[in-house]
């Protein structure tokens, strides 16, 4: 169930929130045209991990009837859009609350 679309904050934007069952999915996606320099999900960097996290606990703060669903933080990966046949892929709990990378 989406939540929240575009959550902007001084820290940073969220740009899907969803509830996944008892998990609350913060999911950032990213396009890239070609697998150059790593494709989209090499672009979530430690840099972009950061702010994703700090956006997040200000959402939090926001919207404290959510701080009970565990956190976790997805990548939506879309490589050549507005090809034919471009490639997507949902990379869950891609990295953890404490920055470390996951699934990415």
């Amino acid at each position: 169930e989406v939540l929240l679309c575009n959550f902007r904050c001084r820290c940073g934007e969220l740009d899907i929130v969803a509830r996944c069952g008892e998990e609350l999915a913060v999911i950032e996606v990213r396009s890239r045209a070609s697998q150059a320099f790593g494709g989209a999900a090499a672009s979530v960097d430690g840099r972009k991990r950061t702010r994703l996290l700090r956006a997040a606990s200000r959402l939090l703060q926001t919207r404290p009837q959510w701080a009970h669903w565990r956190l976790r933080f997805d990548v939506v990966t879309v490589e050549a859009p507005g090809t034919a046949q471009p490639r997507i892929e949902w990379i869950k709990h891609a990295f953890s609350a404490d920055g470390g990378a996951g699934g990415i």
